[in-house]
């Protein structure tokens, strides 16, 4: 593949509008297959590809954050089995933002297949590059720099970029021109009318839905909320007001990736005077970066550390931190235990949580605002009266907006649990599309492309890679597994004595249960089982086998049996003791 020029050298209608170039360029014998690795029925690792022939093009790599009940577990990545099995046909990875659901499995993916390019916005190039740093990876890809004017070429695909509105800068849109159609990705988006940074590229959309979108994939995540989100501008005002009223010691937490949201909070201090300590890893990565590239406007002189701050009084202090969440090793939640070796929360601090929690999140925040209200401190949490945080994703009302610009002929809900994904979905026949023509789908399934036209293809085998430091192996995956089924199902052990050289077993099979049954209280069951396994094991006997076989008929045999009569599937562990000849 080329190199892509850094800027267009014809018009825009043009680019977005060669799907006819292409399609006369190549005959139609080839499905185009779209499907997804990551991303759906979760809010995480967002992982699509596009296929056609000898080529994939995929867009983003991202990681999920490990929930409850995955101890020791760091992130959750997608299995990339598939792509290793055909790494030849990989062409780029297309990034369309730099949030760690989409930039932060490309450490991990690096590590088991070559990608050749790697197109992302500046912003995002320079997040990964820190992420190389970090891992130490070096040269083991071309990194290019793209914006909504760049355009990147392989032998089928034409692809081209459009600005949308996020909450971190430089976040684009993907038109993908097929042999088969043309395919869009929103990537992260909503519409807002008064944005922090540059507006979204409307005129664009609105030509891509003019001149035919064949399948549009657009983010779910907010599919369950009503009406419009409110304006980033909003949250600036609402911000300025709490550093307003605070006398003492200001402690915000945010995300350390929504860099609009930071940048405001920055600007605020510059504004009323207060110098700026900033705790947790990924914000102060991302300050650094932003501020490079311009994207965070404050003097150095407002960046101070813990030992200049002792000397300065309450009023002239913003702590900036990481934790907004509730997660268990962030500043912020280490301050509301008191064991945060520079900073603990005193009498008279204001403390603001410029965020929503992520579903499943809030139980660890309320334990953390409790926390910070028994310290003494004045917890401020996003109401509708003070409107403290705005997503960055796109509510009902603009969803459908997006689906009514674009007029996708099919269309394939991406980022959300499956319930984002059948709202979406719905929205889609809301607005005066056909309901059949919308896919929600599970990671593996795929959509192929024929002719401007899409059905379901064949399933992909995909699965969740737990990552416990930097082990990517899967082993991980695997004990997660067992102890899971452990903890819900229990486990049957049953003792095997036998002479493999004369084909017989010396005594009836025993088994013994840790957690599945009461044993006193199942006897029948137990024995059932027992003469079971033995008739089958004695039949087995009789020909050449194997160990393996011999445990596999174990398991092929209770498995199924202790399901129907008790529907739970413990963990079976044969123990074979053979005779010696």
């Amino acid at each position: 593949m080329a190199d892509m020029p850094r800027k267009r050298t014809y018009t825009r209608k043009n680019n977005i509008n060669n799907k006819n170039i292409i399609r006369k360029s190549h005959p139609h014998y080839t499905d185009t297959k779209v499907f997804a690795l990551g991303g759906l029925n979760e809010i995480g690792k967002n992982m699509y590809c596009i296929e056609h022939d000898d080529e994939i093009v995929i867009i983003d790599a991202g990681v999920k954050f490990a929930e409850d009940g995955l101890p020791g577990i760091d992130y959750v990545i997608p299995d990339y089995s598939y792509l290793k099995r055909n790494q030849r046909k990989i062409k780029a990875l297309l990034i369309t933002h730099g949030h760690e659901d989409h930039i932060g499995g490309i450490p991990f993916l690096l590590q088991v297949i070559h990608i050749p390019f790697i197109y992302a916005s500046p912003l995002a190039c320079a997040m990964i590059q820190r992420k190389f740093e970090e891992k130490k990876i070096s040269n083991v890809t071309k990194m290019v720099q793209i914006d909504n004017l760049s355009q990147v070429k392989t032998k089928y695909f034409n692809i081209g970029f459009f600005k949308t509105n996020h909450s971190i800068p430089e976040s684009l849109g993907i038109i993908i021109n097929t042999p088969n159609g043309r395919i869009v990705a929103t990537g992260d988006y909503k519409f807002d009318l008064t944005p922090v940074g540059d507006p979204a590229d409307y005129q664009v959309i609105s030509f891509l839905g003019e001149t035919g979108i064949t399948l549009l994939l657009s983010d779910s995540t907010n599919a369950e909320v009503p009406n419009f989100s409110i304006s980033e501008k909003q949250v600036a005002y609402s911000v300025q007001e709490a550093f307003r009223k605070t006398e003492g010691r200001l402690i915000v937490a945010t995300f350390a990736s929504n860099v609009h949201r930071v940048s405001q909070i920055c600007e605020a201090a510059v504004k009323f005077n207060r110098k700026i300590l900033v705790f947790g890893r990924s914000m102060e990565n991302n300050i650094q970066v932003s501020r490079k590239l311009g994207y965070i406007k404050c003097p150095d002189r407002y960046f101070i550390k813990n030992d200049e701050a002792r000397r300065l009084p309450d009023n002239e202090i913003l702590i900036l931190c990481t934790g907004s969440q509730g997660e268990a090793l962030a500043a912020l939640s280490r301050i509301a235990n008191g064991t945060h070796r520079q900073i603990s929360i005193k009498p008279g601090d204001t403390v603001v949580f410029s965020s929503n929690p992520i579903p499943g999140n809030g139980a660890s925040v309320s334990r953390v605002v409790n926390k910070l209200f028994r310290a003494g401190a004045k917890v401020l949490t996003n109401t509708a009266f003070n409107n403290l945080h705005t997503s960055g994703h796109a509510s009902q009302e603009e969803q459908k907006l997006m689906l009514l610009l674009t007029k996708p002929k099919y269309f394939f809900p991406v980022h959300g649990e499956y319930r984002m994904l059948k709202i979406h979905a719905k929205l889609y026949e809301e607005v005066g599309f056909n309901r059949d023509h919308a896919f929600v789908l599970s990671n593996g399934d795929s959509i192929l492309l024929r002719n401007e036209e899409a059905r379901l293809g064949p399933r992909i085998h995909v699965d969740d890679i737990y990552v416990d430091g930097n082990d990517i192996s899967g082993l991980s995956t695997a004990v997660l597994r067992d102890r899971q089924i452990l903890s819900e199902d229990g486990m049957v052990s049953v003792l095997i004595t036998m002479d493999s050289h004369k084909g017989v077993l010396l005594n009836k099979p025993i088994i013994m249960s840790r957690g599945f049954v009461y044993m006193k209280d199942s006897v029948e069951l137990i024995r059932e089982a027992e003469k079971l396994v033995g008739r089958n094991l004695s039949t087995l006997l009789k020909r050449k086998t194997t160990f393996g076989e011999i445990k596999n008929t174990v398991r092929d045999t209770l498995g199924p049996y202790f399901y129907h009569k008790t529907k739970r599937n413990p963990m079976i562990i044969p123990v074979i003791m053979n005779k010696k000849v």
